[in-house]
């Protein structure tokens, strides 16, 4: 059995699994009444969207991690459970800490649609939490001999950050993670941008022959689309932050997989433009009394435009396409 093939069961494992959960947990959810609150966020027109199934990312999450499991031991068999590699270590503990990430986003979302309390855990609490998964995944990767204080930047070449690296990327992996959160505002969007850097990271890795990484690329895309199939607008499922901190901590675990986190930078060009909108909005309202963007994140900026969510959608997928093609590019043949 080649590995092509065992993408391709991976991948059928990670699609149909996340798609017909959705066929029992839509409803499920619609009975517990675990709706989306919309309340100040986005245009007043989301007001619709009030009630909507939420939490919807534990689709993806069995569909990604199951598939992703069935992969890896397939290939394990096929070496014959003769090499654990460092990879495969940096593909496990990369499941782990996104995993990890998704459950505190359930945590989340139980408080919100639960306790009815809007805003969920403090922001305090969301760092706090955030700061010790992230310290955990990197003491799992330095144990294991999969960190390397020698980081390669995109056509700059190699550098040895020593002490400054640890830092850095706990920066890294805590900014993607709120990144991706903060894409996760309009039907499809973060699961079409993370499809996107997903098929991006499993080139990149194809082309490295990471073989583990593959398995962990394809099975987050298959699932991404699987989930697709529910939160297209309109979206009759949302992902929550139980997805949305999934998919943020997966993709840390591909750009670590391949030992280039610094490429996040490119590849998620989307999800950096998202959270810097934000920012640069808070900033200015803070210090001019003035807005940039007529609302953050960016993507309900464009909504505001006049952008339909489907065109939103579309463009910045289209956007991500293209920033994972340099980025293909930009990762060093090592």
């Amino acid at each position: 059995m080649t590995l092509g093939i065992v993408m391709l069961i991976t991948a059928l494992i990670a699609f149909f699994v996340t798609s017909l959960l959705g066929i029992f947990l839509v409803p499920y959810l619609k009975k517990l009444k675990y709706g989306q609150t919309i309340k100040d966020i986005g245009p007043t027109w989301h007001q619709q969207k009030q009630g909507t199934p939420t939490m919807g990312g534990m689709m993806f999450i069995v569909g990604c991690l199951a598939a992703v499991i069935v992969g890896l031991l397939t290939l394990l068999i096929l070496e014959d459970f003769n090499v654990v590699t460092v990879q495969m270590i940096r593909v496990v503990a990369g499941c782990a800490m996104a995993l990890a990430y998704g459950m505190m986003g359930f945590v989340d979302d139980y408080i919100k649609v639960v306790k009815k309390r809007n805003l969920g855990l403090r922001a305090r609490e969301k760092l706090l939490i955030q700061f010790l998964i992230a310290i955990g995944y990197l003491y799992l990767l330095e144990v294991s001999g999969g960190v390397s204080t020698l980081v390669d930047i995109p056509f700059l070449g190699q550098f040895d950050l020593g002490w400054f690296y640890y830092p850095l990327m706990l920066f890294i992996i805590i900014g993607t993670t709120n990144a991706v959160n903060l894409t996760d505002g309009v039907d499809g969007l973060a699961g079409s941008v993370t499809f996107i850097v997903a098929i991006g990271f499993l080139a990149i890795a194809a082309r490295l022959q990471f073989s583990y990484v593959s398995i962990l690329a394809v099975a987050l895309a298959a699932s991404c689309l699987g989930f697709l199939v529910w939160n297209l607008h309109p979206a009759k499922v949302f992902m929550g932050d139980t997805g949305s901190m999934f998919l943020g901590g997966a993709v840390v675990a591909l750009a670590f997989g391949i030992d280039m986190p610094v490429l996040l930078v490119i590849i998620g060009f989307i999800y950096f433009v998202e959270a810097l909108s934000v920012i640069l909005q808070v900033i200015s309202f803070k210090t001019t009394g003035k807005r940039i963007f007529k609302m953050s994140p960016i993507h309900h900026h464009f909504e505001l435009c006049g952008w339909s969510e489907m065109k939103i959608v579309i463009v910045f997928s289209l956007v991500s396409a293209v920033c994972g093609v340099l980025a293909y590019f930009a990762a060093p043949l090592v």
